[in-house]
């Protein structure tokens, strides 16, 4: 291992233990390095998901978001027009973003309805807010706390053909609903034969870490949807990607998890567009060209994966000692999977024939994670064009106590010490 895995560093800022140190240099070289470390600059060496350069400020980058379709497009006059003269963006963050999708979709859909538990006052992180106001409390209501409630009735209003857009409250409580939603819901077209089927049926979801939500209201419960034929998952990493794919989600004809990621909700600010448009649904993204490894994640992770591709090459002071030089100069190709289920196989497999190299981040448990099945359908269908094994960095398979959740998910230190360990193949 390059950086051991159990580093206990969270950030360049704090001190390195000197024991974690091995490869390159002795404890008393590294000892001696650490002892004159310039103070960090207010703003800190590296990335963070508010200076992330991933992150679409302007007007004119965000109007030509890849992927993005307008849906006012007439396209009975030929092709999908791109043109974005005369278009506004407004500065969002995520949850202003679900928000404006959520508004848009009840303004356009007379049938659609939103419900959830707390929703009719703005919701717990405030993704409805004004809503029920503008629209009506028989359009945005409150539920009982019950979420196989939730999910089953959502699944009766959209069999109805109506639009269904349900609220649990927390991913960490969707598992009370595991019955409605893979039982019936992933099932209900195929067992009607295709007669009918719940097409209209969104369920949104905050989900991952936020470093202080423990057993209960920090887990990743993406993976154990995924073989549930019949559904599709959707987690988006800011807030223009949130909004398309939102919309996007509650027009798809199939059942649609979509979880937000609850630490990106007021961290990651964009200009959005405020017209209606859509991001496609299981397409992943390439955020960052390269040819020597590639790094596939999703959701918040995609921003501690920018800071570990920068600090491999540009390591802060705290951590020179630590980067060969060797291994800087390689081009690290970043991809956000955007869509868990189906998952964008052919971006995967194209990209890892030409880098050789895979390295799979995700916060959930390492074992039977989402990455597990990734890497073993890389592994089959590029196993001569791999020049390492595919590398997993997740949640290690603990419950996220809340004194140790900093620990249990994969931080930037952690996935440069995974990218390092790739590349010394």
């Amino acid at each position: 291992m390059f950086i051991q895995s159990k580093l206990a560093v969270r950030s360049v800022n704090q001190r390195i233990p000197l024991k974690y140190l091995r490869r390159w240099q002795s404890t008393a070289t590294a000892a001696s390095a650490a002892a004159h470390v310039e103070p960090p600059p207010a703003g800190g060496h590296l990335p963070s998901v508010a200076t992330s350069k991933l992150l679409r400020n302007t007007r004119e980058v965000a109007l030509r978001t890849p992927d993005l379709t307008w849906t006012d497009d007439d396209e009975s006059l030929g092709p999908v027009r791109t043109l974005v003269g005369g278009r506004e963006t407004r500065k969002m963050n995520t949850y202003q973003a679900v928000r404006d999708a959520l508004s848009i979709a009840l303004s356009k859909d007379d049938t659609a309805v939103v419900f959830g538990e707390d929703v009719a006052f703005g919701g717990v992180f405030r993704c409805t807010m004004g809503l029920a106001e503008e629209f009506g409390r028989e359009r945005v209501f409150n539920t009982p706390l019950t979420e196989q409630g939730i999910a089953g009735f959502g699944i009766g209003i959209a069999s109805m053909g109506q639009t269904a857009i349900a609220e649990i409250q927390f991913a960490d409580y969707i598992f009370p609903a595991f019955d409605q939603i893979v039982n019936e819901a992933a099932k209900y077209r195929y067992r009607a034969g295709g007669q009918f089927n719940i097409g209209g049926l969104t369920i949104r979801t905050p989900t991952m870490a936020v470093g202080h939500g423990g057993l209960y209201h920090s887990q990743s419960p993406e993976g154990y949807f995924m073989g549930a034929s019949g559904l599709k998952i959707v987690i988006p990493r800011s807030p223009i990607q949130c909004k398309g794919l939102l919309l996007a989600s509650i027009r798809d004809p199939n059942p649609v998890i979509f979880m937000e990621p609850k630490i990106l909700y007021r961290s990651a600010v964009e200009q959005v567009p405020i017209d209606d448009y859509t991001l496609p649904i299981g397409r992943a993204e390439t955020l960052i060209s390269g040819s020597d490894l590639t790094l596939l994640t999703w959701g918040t992770p995609v921003y501690h994966c920018e800071t570990a591709i920068s600090m491999l090459t540009s390591p802060p002071p705290a951590l020179d000692a630590l980067v060969p030089a060797s291994l800087r100069s390689a081009k690290i190709e970043l991809i956000d999977l955007r869509t868990i289920l189906p998952w964008d196989v052919q971006t995967i497999v194209e990209s890892v024939e030409r880098t050789g190299r895979l390295v799979i981040v995700h916060e959930a448990s390492v074992t039977a994670g989402v990455g597990a099945e990734i890497a073993a359908e890389v592994q089959k269908r590029c196993f001569l064009k791999l020049n390492a094994p595919v590398k997993r960095v997740a949640g290690w398979d603990v419950p996220a106590a809340l004194q140790f959740e900093k620990f249990n998910v994969p931080d930037s230190i952690r996935i440069l010490d995974g990218i390092m360990e790739t590349l010394s193949y």
